[in-house]
């Protein structure tokens, strides 16, 4: 059962989601230095055979899919803090039910009940092809 989150509850989240902003900022500012430095560009210009290309096309898409995660992150923790703002982190954006503290531990930014987030889940799947499926026409 869910219960509501107390004040040191919600200061202990804060305190960790601030922490992983700032660790996720940091790793993506370290990426995007890696990748600067390693002239992955340069390396997809002066391949000279299909086989070169598509070893430093993997190269740079591998980087860039690293970075596009940890941004994806910064947008959850950023919306996690935004609800402890708003005073209300811990509440199912959908269903507005108190998302249980084992969920909350594991995933601090949880925006939804496990309920919740397992009908969207289910929507989204219905919505979307598989990947590498694409919608046929009749």
């Amino acid at each position: 059962m869910a219960v509501e989150l107390t004040d040191e509850e919600i200061q202990r989240f804060r305190k960790i989601l601030q922490e992983r902003f700032e660790e996720l900022k940091r790793g993506v500012r370290e990426d995007l230095l890696r990748s600067d430095r390693e002239h992955f560009t340069d390396l997809a210009g002066e391949v000279h055979d299909p086989e070169e290309a598509s070893v430093a096309d993997l190269v740079i898409d591998t980087g860039l899919a690293h970075i596009d995660r940890h941004i994806s992150e910064i947008r959850a923790v950023e919306a996690a803090l935004l609800r402890i703002g708003r005073g209300d982190y811990g509440s199912c954006v959908d269903c507005d039910q108190p998302i249980p503290l084992a969920r909350l531990e594991a995933n601090p930014t949880a925006e939804r009940c496990i309920a919740c987030q397992t009908d969207l889940e289910r929507a989204e799947a219905l919505v979307e092809p598989p990947t590498g499926q694409h919608h046929r026409t009749l």
